[in-house]
């Protein structure tokens, strides 16, 4: 072991001696921060409960470890994306375009005027959502005014029409459906000539709701009404009569409990959609995550990210996405950089139960060593992963991490990251990052997973490598949250405990917060059938009734079987039997459909155990594609979706 490897073991082991502990009690006062720090309010900063403290308790109470690391970091010299936020302010019109562009809005502004997906996407929000894209266009349009620059559409184009003959107002808000939404507002346009209002979305018979009903427990957090219709008491300023806000001036220090709802419809992981899908669901996160933001009375602010040009070769420095498209040259299918995946799981086979692990710095020196080599060998499959110990592992993770040109949170969203801070509740906190999720880039969203899956595991070996979850927090976080700036060291000393709070969440929720909402996906659906619109041309027509024709064709064709209500057809094409009808009841489930593939075409046979498992798929209809949990109820899914395919296949994953 190198000396300065020793030196740092011995370092950790004793914790800090007190000549350090009051240099950084000294930093705290000069900001005026200890007495905010260890006082009631200020949660994120407080330490966590005794069932989560590590040996050393001194650490953790005076967040030490957070310090260590911003230490090392700052000997270490190297953090990417140093120029990427530019320093002048950006102009409003600029931040709302930029906003309206993510939330598939952007015809809104640029005019181009059509009944696209943008239409579509407005006529299924709610009430409160609708007004937040209101605000939004509004703010642009006042703006562009000031510049003397007129708007390709006004907010009054697209959400209001003055001439009562031809549309009638909007009626006043109505009590809530059953499902649990907020009646969806029509949306109107005017022009030189008259143009229906676009209709919003009335669900199809027998619709069931993508949840059960939220039950009123404090250890459930509800998917099925969306996060802003459930903090009205915040909206009408009365934060203490929110019981969600009340949970937290108990005396209890413990992170919630919360469970996850038991759907008929099945529980839909991120995985489990198709891409198109999922840029769906990224468009109504942040218009509701905006709102639900706004519901708080909290502003949604971006970062302006400057162009320019990363690295396109090599291992440090370089995007997530062109990492991902050389590693899929020869392993396809691979969602996470493979050098990341390296690191990881030399992680996990050597250092999950040593003592410091993440915590214990590498020798540098040798630290950068590997690095060059890591450029130099990796991807000629060259280096030697033998010569690196877990210290170095360590290092080269959290390295790797820092030194992307574009923050794995993203720069764009790394401010409603931090705003999450200052929720107070934990269970809005988790609301907030659930949001954010289904909000990142996919390559971001899975190396972010594969790091957290990692983080749950030290964990888990808490007491023999002596890395509690708040040590593990307060470590990762400087690496996940950086700052930049003249006073770049008063905001990281401001929310170094808040940033470790919201580490200890992500690590705590993270199956949770990789479980799309049922809200969500409910929206989807809407989305995709108020997309189905009539053809406006005569050759769409034509191509539409031909379609009609060969369907109805089909249709005669198939089996009578096929034609009786609760009846379904499954495709299996890897199956020997390809093709089955099943009558459905209201116990028929995802995993008996499979069962009895498995039993039809192999009878428990060596091919049917060494064949790949298979899932159930609903394909098209309000869906692009959804891959069933086991524990789906199918007639649920037959009342919701009546028109989808049924396949059964691997999964991608």
């Amino acid at each position: 072991m190198d000396r300065e490897e020793s030196e740092a073991l011995i370092l950790d082991h004793h914790c800090y001696s007190e000549t350090q502990c009051k240099y950084r009690k000294v930093q705290y006062q000069e900001i005026g921060l200890l007495g905010r720090m260890s006082s009631r309010g200020a949660r994120p900063s407080s330490p966590p409960s005794s069932l989560e403290r590590p040996a050393s308790q001194d650490s953790q109470d005076s967040m030490e470890d957070y310090w260590s690391e911003v230490k090392n970091i700052e000997e270490d010299g190297e953090r990417g994306h140093e120029d990427l936020l530019e320093r002048g302010s950006m102009d409003e019109a600029e931040l709302e375009e930029a906003w309206l562009q993510e939330a598939g809005l952007s015809t809104l502004v640029s005019g181009e005027l059509g009944e696209g997906p943008a239409e579509a996407l407005l006529s299924t929000l709610t009430r409160s959502q609708a007004a937040m894209v209101k605000k939004r266009v509004d703010n642009y349009t006042l703006t562009m005014r000031k510049r003397n620059k007129q708007p390709a559409r006004h907010v009054q184009d697209v959400f209001s029409t003055p001439d009562t003959l031809l549309v009638d107002p909007i009626p006043p808000v109505s009590p809530k459906s059953s499902n649990g939404h907020m009646p969806s507002i029509c949306i109107h346009r005017t022009s030189s000539r008259v143009r229906p209002a676009f209709p919003s979305f009335s669900p199809v018979e027998r619709r069931v709701s993508e949840c059960p009903p939220p039950q009123d427990t404090s250890d459930t957090l509800s998917f099925e009404v969306p996060y802003s219709e459930g903090v009205t008491a915040h909206r009408r300023g009365r934060q203490g009569d929110c019981q969600d806000c009340q949970r937290i001036r108990r005396d209890d220090p413990d992170l919630p409990t919360f469970q996850l709802p038991r759907p008929k419809l099945g529980l839909t992981h991120i995985q489990d959609l198709s891409c198109e899908d999922m840029k769906k669901i990224g468009y109504i996160s942040l218009i509701e995550l905006t709102t639900f933001y706004d519901c708080l009375g909290i502003e949604l602010k971006r970062n302006r990210a400057a162009r320019s040009k990363a690295r396109e070769s090599g291992i440090f420095g370089v995007p997530l996405t062109t990492l991902l498209e050389n590693d899929q040259k020869k392993f396809p299918g691979s969602k996470v950089p493979l050098v990341f995946r390296k690191l990881l799981s030399k992680l996990e086979q050597t250092g999950l139960q040593t003592e410091g692990i993440l915590r214990v710095p590498g020798s540098a020196s040798r630290v950068k060593h590997l690095r060059q080599e890591l450029e130099q060998k990796f991807n000629e499959e060259r280096f030697d992963w033998e010569q690196v110990r877990h210290n170095d592992a360590a290092g080269l993770l959290k390295m790797f991490i820092r030194e992307l040109p574009y923050p794995l949170l993203t720069l764009q969203h790394l401010p409603a990251f931090a705003a999450a801070q200052s929720v107070s509740s934990p269970r809005h906190q988790i609301q907030a990052l659930h949001l954010l999720i289904m909000l990142l880039p996919e390559p971001n969203r899975d190396t972010l997973k594969a790091l957290l899956e990692f983080l749950r595991k030290v964990v888990a070996y808490e007491e023999k490598n002596r890395m509690s979850l708040w040590n593990v927090s307060m470590i990762v976080a400087p690496n996940l949250f950086t700052y930049r700036g003249k006073n770049a060291k008063q905001e990281e000393m401001q929310a170094a405990g808040g940033a470790a709070h919201l580490v200890r969440l992500l690590i705590t929720y993270q199956e949770l917060l990789w479980t799309v909402p049922c809200f969500l996906i409910s929206h989807v659906r809407k989305l995709n059938e108020a997309s189905k619109k009539p053809p406006s041309s005569e050759k769409t027509k034509r191509k539409l009734l031909l379609m009609r024709k060969r369907n109805a064709e089909k249709t005669e064709r198939s089996e009578l079987t096929d034609l009786r209500e609760g009846v379904i057809r499954v495709h299996a094409p890897l199956h020997a039997k390809i093709s089955m009808a099943i009558q459905l009841d209201n116990e028929t489930k995802a995993k008996d459909v499979m069962a009895r593939f498995d039993y039809e075409n192999g009878r428990g046979t060596r091919s049917t155990s060494q064949r790949p498992v298979q899932y159930l798929f609903e394909v098209g209809g309000n869906i692009g594609e959804r891959c069933l949990d086991p524990e789906t109820h199918l007639l649920d899914v037959y009342h919701v979706n009546p028109h989808c395919e049924w396949l059964l296949k691997p999964t991608t994953t």
